[in-house]
């Protein structure tokens, strides 16, 4: 007989960042790690966003809602500090973090500025490097690090631009701390959604025809909601996971198999 109870997440404790509003992955991911037992902490980028998120931290009872913008010095810092101080120990991370200047990402590649770029890559790229580092600590007895990612990482998406080159960074990172850290019971993982209508992904070109493509050339047939995602992303936190590790994990109702 299966071990069903593998897949609770009863006891563990997360942090969740990148919730902006109730549109986003984040807040999928959210429901569904507490909807199976976590307690989770949930970050809010500032002031201006904090009224969207903190009705949705109180959905979760969640007992930590703490303000992260990792461009600022020290407030990641300081969030892994106030979660070793109120819990002592972290099972699990989500990293639902990107920015790109519009200016940059509306652009070509060859246009973006040197500023522009690496704004992109320390953002969403290595701010989970930076998440990682600190989290380990927190996890002697093992956890699991995860990250969103995208199809535009390995194949050219229109409008896409260079959040391609630094999803493909991101993924890459995923990758060699999964095997740095794997010795350590630490897993790490990237999702990737297929399109579905986000706030971050509004601001994306061409995002529209996006989404009817992926609707049409899908073998389901169907995008992805934030629920999809949200569970995926749950059961691979949970020990029935357990042996996966460093893999880019497609949610997309098999689009990304298609040309």
């Amino acid at each position: 007989m299966s071990d069903t109870s593998k897949l609770s997440l009863q006891g563990r404790k997360g942090l969740v960042t990148g919730i902006a509003n109730d549109q986003s992955i984040a807040w999928g991911c959210a429901r569904a790690f507490r909807d199976l037992g976590a307690e989770l902490a949930v970050t809010y980028l500032n002031e201006k966003a904090r009224p969207h998120v903190e009705p949705l931290a109180r959905r979760l009872a969640a007992p930590l809602l703490l303000p992260l913008d990792v461009r600022q010095e020290g407030q990641l810092e300081a969030v892994f500090g106030r979660i070793a101080e109120a819990w002592g120990r972290l099972d699990f991370l989500l990293h639902s973090i990107a920015f790109a200047p519009k200016e940059d990402l509306h652009g070509p590649v060859v246009d973006c500025s040197r500023a522009g770029f690496l704004t992109a890559m320390d953002v969403s790229c290595h701010s989970f490097i930076r998440m990682a580092k600190l989290a380990v600590p927190l996890m002697p007895d093992g956890g699991t690090l995860v990250t969103m990612t995208y199809l535009g990482s390995t194949q050219v998406v229109e409008g896409y631009n260079m959040m391609g080159p630094v999803k493909a960074a991101l993924e890459s990172a995923a990758r060699y701390m999964a095997a740095e850290l794997g010795p350590r019971g630490i897993r790490v993982h990237a999702v990737s959604p297929g399109p579905l209508r986000t706030r971050a992904a509004s601001g994306l070109a061409h995002f529209d025809a996006l989404l009817n493509r992926a609707a049409e050339k899908a073998p389901a047939r169907a995008l992805v909601d934030i629920e999809d995602v949200g569970l995926t992303t749950a059961f691979l936190v949970s020990d029935a996971a357990r042996r996966i590790t460093g893999n880019t994990l497609y949610v997309d109702g098999g689009y990304h198999i298609v040309d």
